[in-house]
């Protein structure tokens, strides 16, 4: 799996651990192991631009992912097909402000803008409730995994 981080934030983001958090959350998710995955770490005014441009909103954001090959998770018995998954635009000068509200630390916030980011580029939305619990309880799961070091089945997408 092919991750490339960009980092233009200039804040002091660990970017081998975010690497490995992305391949973790790729393999969990089944994605084919030549899936190819875009990071780029914006600061506020960066990403406030690419809100107002893509989502038509005022203002800087946390994260924004733009799907690309429209990947799926993986199913047991299926072959995953090989492609483009997308690209995320995160700031963790955003991150850093949310973490506090969230009772844990800025890279622990960004951990979890990462995994929201690449749910999002795999379909998940959370616009209702169905949709929220269920896209919060795998975000949730793998998060649990990630910070217990890993697990070597895949999540469950059902």
């Amino acid at each position: 799996m092919n991750v490339d981080i960009l980092d233009e934030s200039g804040a002091d983001v660990d970017i081998v651990a975010l690497t490995q958090l992305c391949r973790f959350v790729m393999r969990r998710m089944r994605l084919h192991p030549a899936t190819e995955l875009t990071v780029r770490l914006v600061d506020a005014d960066t990403i406030a631009v690419l809100n107002q441009q893509w989502m038509g909103q005022k203002g800087p954001t946390d994260v924004l992912s733009f799907p690309m090959d429209e990947l799926t998770p993986g199913r047991d018995g299926e072959a995953a097909p090989e492609g483009y998954l997308g690209d995320i635009a995160l700031c963790p000068q955003v991150a850093a402000q949310q973490a506090p509200a969230a009772g844990h630390s800025t890279s622990d916030e960004v951990d979890l803008l990462t995994v929201h980011g690449i749910l999002h580029l795999l379909g998940y939305d959370h616009a209702s409730p169905d949709e929220h619990r269920e896209m919060f309880g795998v975000q949730g799961r793998l998060l649990l995994e990630w910070q217990r070091g890993g697990d070597p089945e895949p999540a469950s997408t059902s």
